[in-house]
């Protein structure tokens, strides 16, 4: 079901206020592609290793096993799920020289913007 022209024009004009008030946020959203297919397939293998790790300590009954097996799964599954580590830095970095520095006073957000429209 499509949106309707009054709900699209609705969505661009919140995606330019979220591109207004907080670019940082607005350009890792607009970045399908920040997962590198290794770290998904490298994660998705140490996930499936500690699945038959932890299967391994049910059949022997062995705890130690299955914990090193739950941890090897929670481990491949945050390495699969991160993006790269010196991709975000440069994203942070590039994040910070773009905030002014100096007292200014602070611009109100979009969503403010359109409550006081709405007030009145």
């Amino acid at each position: 079901m499509g949106l309707s022209e009054q709900e699209q024009k609705l969505l661009d004009e919140l995606e330019r206020g979220l591109y207004a008030t907080d670019a940082g946020l607005a350009q890792k959203l607009g970045k399908p592609g920040a997962r590198s297919p290794q770290r998904i397939i490298a994660g998705s293998a140490l996930a499936v290793i500690g699945i038959s790790l932890l299967v391994v300590a049910v059949v022997i009954q062995v705890a130690i096993f299955g914990v090193a097996g739950f941890l090897s799964m929670l481990a491949g599954l945050v390495v699969a799920t991160s993006s790269n580590p010196g991709e975000a830095k440069a994203q942070s970095n590039k994040g910070n020289a773009a905030k002014p520095s100096g007292t200014a006073a602070p611009k109100k957000s979009f969503f403010d913007d359109r409550w006081d429209k709405r007030q009145g």
